[in-house]
């Protein structure tokens, strides 16, 4: 059985509603899309049981209904792990990794400046990539967003 497999059936014998929900891409390239409110369980088990254990990459999508955040887990041996979560327009939010990955700080700022996805848990700091004196509010990887700055919307200084 490949390395693929073998995760795989790790991920659906421990978490029964993950069956048929693994894709194996190809070799060493895995997907899944997972219930937002399973997340952290199923993240911990990639890492602590699966050790995928280094985070290359977090990528944030704007749909248009909503929030796509799709987190990109490496292991040794080469095999990438993405696993996506899809979160609502409306009071977008999400739970920091850094307890996990401590890298996760530059990838899940750029969250909250570019998409407006408020990050609980993320540590205070400065803002990125934005300079601070991006209006707040404006976020430019929105579809909806018109580059329209409004000089009447308030700056943070960080």
């Amino acid at each position: 059985m490949s390395a693929e497999e073998n995760i795989k059936q790790a991920l659906e014998n421990t978490f029964d509603y993950l069956k048929g929900a693994v894709i194996i891409k190809r070799e060493r390239r895995m997907a899944l899309e997972v219930p937002a409110g399973n997340f952290a369980e199923i993240l911990k088990f990639a890492v602590l049981e699966l050790n995928f254990s280094f985070l290359s990459a977090i990528t944030g999508l704007d749909n248009g209904d909503g929030f796509e955040v799709i987190y990109h887990l490496n292991k040794d041996g080469g095999v990438i792990l993405n696993l996506k979560i899809r979160i609502p327009r409306s009071g977008a939010h999400i739970e920091t990794v850094t307890p996990l990955f401590a890298s996760a700080d530059a990838y899940e700022r750029e969250l909250m400046d570019l998409l407006g996805i408020e990050v609980k848990g993320l540590a205070e700091g400065r803002r990125y990539p934005l300079p601070d004196e991006w209006p707040l509010g404006d976020y430019p990887l929105r579809k909806d967003w018109k580059g329209n700055l409004s000089a009447n919307n308030e700056v943070k200084n960080a």
